[in-house]
């Protein structure tokens, strides 16, 4: 079956309010067919709804039907996203198929963006952003396949929809924005991975075939020896534009050199956090329902117990006993799995047993977190 994951049966199920619960939701999604278990991930300090639910079936065509039926249906005041589980975020995170719509109506909400779009080919969700129950103005679409998507830009692109003229284009992370340089005026460059024998003189011969250079400098440590950067300021923001395009990852000397927009030192460093935390969220994602925590511990158990304790019910990621600044255990600890079904396999196997080696440390409480 087209566009089905491998867990064919299991559904995501998204922009839920916070006080729906599995009951509501068994009620609701129990009229489409026979339902296999349904949980809705909740924060695992406070217990607090995180806004999203995992739904499965015992039979892919049920979850087919439901996907057709129930998507943006209305339940305590919000209308829900359903759409494919897929546990491998690389296929959500790729940007394949996805693409972004700005400009919309504050009328047009999530169905009717879906209803706009699902003439150009099968979608796997469709969202407009909200907040305090209002349109912000954009969305998003994503598409089975990328065909479908380049297809809905070049038709929808310019569009009046709702009367508002709307802007239809692939969809980038933000790291990614912030780096095309984008409608961005620049004139200074950034160049680094210079060779040694590369002069300031042999710099800009290369670089005023571009236009004209109002200053530049080669970084030079106490010896006045190259640190292998420097930069590069044109008069005219096009030149250093076509610089850039023209330059980037040429070969220079014996290395491909980089050439991009200078940056200030709190923007590189705001870039940075904002990878790093994308890199984080697609790592939590990825491991999401595979993690257990692992509480009322003795003081004498520490992360290689841990590891060869539960390594028995599948592949350990990571395994760590929680310490204090003195390293002394807090009593509990974290075991990520590669996979949720072993993560559920060693939580029924090992709720409150004693470890069989070392009968006096009490592995007590385990649990999966959402």
């Amino acid at each position: 079956m087209a566009g089905v994951p491998a867990a064919a049966a299991s559904l995501y199920v998204g922009d839920l309010d916070f006080d729906v619960t599995e009951a509501q939701l068994y009620e609701l999604f129990s009229q489409i067919g026979l339902v296999a278990s349904i949980r809705v991930c909740r924060d695992s300090v406070s217990r607090r709804s995180l806004g999203y639910a995992y739904v499965n079936y015992n039979a892919s065509v049920d979850a087919l039907r439901a996907i057709e039926a129930l998507n943006h249906t209305l339940l305590n005041g919000r209308h829900i996203r359903i759409m494919w589980s897929h546990r491998d975020p690389s296929a959500r995170k790729s940007g394949v198929g996805n693409i972004f719509i700005k400009n919309l109506h504050e009328s047009i909400d999530s169905k009717a963006l879906h209803d706009t779009f699902v003439a150009f080919g099968k979608i796997l969700s469709s969202k407009v952003a909200m907040q305090d129950g209002k349109s912000r103005g954009y969305g998003f679409v994503h598409f089975e396949s990328e065909d479908s998507a380049n297809m809905a830009i070049e038709k929808v692109n310019g569009m009046m929809i709702e009367g508002k003229k709307v802007y239809v284009g692939k969809f980038m992370k933000k790291s990614e924005r912030t780096n095309s340089g984008v409608d961005l005026k620049f004139t200074n460059l950034y160049v680094k991975n210079l060779d040694q024998e590369v002069t300031e003189e042999i710099l800009e011969d290369k670089f005023s075939e571009f236009g004209k250079i109002t200053n530049l400098l080669i970084m030079k440590d106490e010896n006045e020896k190259s640190k292998g950067f420097g930069f590069i300021n044109f008069e005219n923001s096009d030149d250093a534009k076509r610089a850039v395009e023209a330059m980037n990852g040429s070969q220079l000397g014996s290395k491909a050199i980089f050439v991009g927009r200078a940056q200030k030192k709190a923007e590189r460093e705001q870039i940075l956090r904002r990878q790093f935390e994308e890199k984080r969220l697609e790592r939590i994602q990825k491991y999401q329902n595979s993690n257990l925590y692992v509480k009322n511990l003795d003081d004498a158990v520490d992360d290689e117990f841990l590891c060869k304790h539960f390594g028995v019910y599948g592949t350990i990621i990571s395994a760590k006993v929680m310490r204090d600044d003195k390293g002394l255990s807090k009593g509990f600890g974290f075991v990520c799995f590669s996979t949720p079904e072993e993560a559920i396999k060693a939580v029924s196997e090992s709720y409150g047993k004693l470890a069989q080696s070392l009968p006096v440390l009490d592995i007590g409480d385990v649990r999966v977190l959402d």
